[in-house]
Formats: C-alpha cells, structure tokens, sequence
C-alpha cells in the first residue's frame, strides 16, 4: 500500500510539475508501483499473505471464545479469573 501512496504522489507532483521531482524521468516516477507488483507476488508466493489472514483469524476466534467464557463466569485463555 505504501508503494501505491508513493506512486500516486509522485504522479500528481509530475504532472503539476512541483519541486525536483518535475525534472525526474516517468520511469522514476512509476517505478514505485513495478516495486508494488513484485511485492505482491512475493507475498502471495511465498504464503506470507495467508499466514496473515489465519493470524487475524486466529485472534478474532480467541477473542470471541474468551469472551464467551467470560459472560459464563468462567476463566480466560490466560488462566486469570474474569474481571467484574
């Protein structure tokens, strides 16, 4: 996402022409989303991407069943009694 954020900024300060960057040549400029596209495929070849969605999965199901055993009066995941 950063990268997509560089390379639309760098776009919009080459066309208005602002600072030094109007000087620059488009393959600088556009670079910042080649550098976006290979990203992508790295983390989704690499399974980084799914590791992510089954550690915010991960959490979210803990979350709920903690708070499940908390509205039943039992402990927690981190074996302390519930707060009142």
């Amino acid at each position: 996402m950063l990268f997509l954020l560089l390379g639309l900024l760098g776009i919009a300060l080459k066309y208005l022409e602002v600072g030094m960057v109007a000087g620059w040549s488009w393959w600088i400029v556009l670079s910042p989303f080649a550098m976006a596209i290979a990203w992508w495929a790295w983390a989704d070849s690499s399974g980084y991407t799914k590791r992510r969605v089954m550690e915010r999965e991960d959490k979210r199901k803990q979350a709920r069943i903690d708070r499940q055993k908390t509205n039943m009066g039992m402990k927690t995941s981190n074996g302390q009694p519930p707060r009142r």
